[in-house]
């Protein structure tokens, strides 16, 4: 008898987005446009996707569990969702399975008329405001902390924009969030522009999308990051920009740098493949290795690996073929053969590594499980000596902000020094790059801990947003304390 097992156990050794939003307003073809978008950023999430539509008349919805290109490849289904204004979400799911109930992007008609909202991030006092409202009377049709916000929106008076904004001044959190109603499209990031958003346009057409990576597929124009705690709203009179939040000081999230974003992505100003080239470059001058050959850990690895190479003079080539097709399932003939694991992605090129003395680039280490079968398999493959190289800094604690992560007990890091972790490993020796390398290789002289630049909560415990649901009010800073006393 088959046996379909998940090839998650493999999987999660990295850390996983939640999501990835895209809205368009003003062109005749904005279903098809969203779902272009949304194939580009299937990277943030790939386990249910959905769009939302408004003709003038009515709103039109299609969601479902799997990937965008399966979801929408029916002809019908993008004719069925007319409209010139259009959003979008591809979602990751964080625990249990995937349910159709929360798959974005959420609809519900107010008062005011019709809304759908989709979410990138995590709000941190969602279970405390979800239980206040429930005691009022609500009644939630999905598990998500997104449906928090149109509860709110409900529930207040006003203007869309005012009831937003009196929505978000009641959560706290990381979000970008697209919004819209029959006859306008907003965009707006949280005040800490935690998490991403940008804005392009294609003719006379805007649009809000996680990564630029999503507008070069359908050729619209990047025009700029909204800032954080920029809210941004566009209707028939045009684009209009409201600042309703305190001003602070900007902690986007570094880890889009180093894994989450795609390579030909425009991050926070910054283009990501050049990033990730000058961290393996910091990397290769703080953990210098005599070795003959660079290997990347795909894909993930390779513009890291491409700078470390460059930088120490080493050859680089591709030691590890991934497998592009292996999906959220696989089905296997027999229990005996579990143990292939993470060959269901990877294969060593024998050819390339063979009697060498291998550094291996990878992005982090968080279980370990599927970096200690990678050291495995090279070895197998015939390499004399597995170094490995880490692009982050040890990943240490967990985040709360829109990605996910184990509980820290299960994060290696957490409970082992660099020593340690090389043993359970399996590599001949192991380094990460240090926090001071990393914010070197975002352009910065090195991280300034009384005012960093950027959220590295899972690298430092330095949490800037509150964790209310978690710690009670105080969380950020007694987390902080933990990870002091750690």
């Amino acid at each position: 008898m088959q046996k379909v097992i998940t090839t998650n156990p493999y999987d999660d050794d990295h850390l996983h987005e939640e999501c990835a939003v895209f809205g368009i307003y003003g062109h005749s073809e904005a279903a098809a446009l969203v779902a272009l978008g949304l194939h580009a950023l299937q990277h943030r999430g790939q386990e249910a996707a959905g769009i939302v539509t408004h003709d003038g008349a009515q709103f039109h919805a299609h969601r479902g569990i799997g990937l965008v290109g399966d979801i929408f490849a029916d002809r019908t289904v993008i004719a069925r969702l007319k409209g010139n204004v259009a959003i979008g979400h591809t979602r990751y799911s964080t625990t249990g399975e995937p349910m159709l109930r929360n798959v974005q992007p959420l609809f519900a008609e107010l008062e005011i008329g019709g809304l759908a909202i989709a979410h990138n991030g995590n709000l941190t006092n969602a279970r405390t405001v979800r239980k206040e409202l429930v005691s009022n009377g609500c009644i939630f049709q999905s598990t998500t902390d997104t449906e928090i916000i149109i509860h709110i929106m409900a529930t207040t008076r006003g203007t869309v924009v005012d009831r937003l904004i009196a929505a978000l001044r009641q959560v706290e959190g990381a979000y970008s969030l697209a919004v819209m109603g029959q006859d306008y499209l907003i965009g707006v990031r949280d005040p800490y522009g935690v998490r991403p958003l940008v804005l392009g346009q294609l003719g006379d057409a805007y649009i809000f999308a996680s990564e630029t990576c999503a507008f070069d597929i359908i050729g619209a124009t990047y025009v700029r990051d909204v800032e954080p705690g920029e809210l941004i709203v566009v209707d028939a009179e045009g684009i209009h920009s409201h600042r309703p939040f305190p001003v602070t000081k900007s902690r986007f999230c570094i880890f889009e740098h180093i894994y989450f974003s795609k390579p030909d992505s425009i991050v926070d100003g910054t283009s990501v493949y050049e990033a990730r080239k000058r961290i393996g470059i910091e990397l290769a001058r703080e953990h210098p290795v005599d070795a003959d050959v660079t290997v990347p850990v795909p894909d993930s690895g390779v513009p890291s690996a491409i700078g470390f190479a460059a930088e120490s003079g080493m050859s680089y080539d591709l030691g590890i073929i991934r497998n592009h097709y292996v999906g959220r399932t696989f089905i296997e003939p027999s229990d005996e053969i579990r143990h292939l694991g993470v060959k269901l992605k990877h294969n060593a090129n024998r050819a390339v590594i063979q009697g060498k003395r291998v550094v291996l680039v990878d992005d982090s280490i968080v279980r370990g499980t599927t970096s200690r079968k990678i050291v495995e398999m090279v070895r197998n493959a015939g390499a004399r000596e597995v170094h490995m190289r880490i692009s982050s800094p040890p990943t240490t604690h967990s985040c709360f902000y829109g990605v996910d992560t184990p509980e820290r007990d299960q994060l290696l890091a957490a409970n082992h020094d660099v020593e340690e972790m090389r043993r359970i490993i399996g590599a001949d020796s192991l380094a990460f790059i240090s926090i001071d390398g990393l914010y070197r290789a975002m352009g910065l002289s090195g991280r300034n801990a009384a005012d960093p630049q950027y959220c590295d909560a899972c690298f430092t415990g330095d949490y800037p947003l509150r964790l209310t649901d978690r710690l009670g009010g105080n969380g950020a800073r007694q987390l902080s304390l933990l990870a002091e006393s750690a």
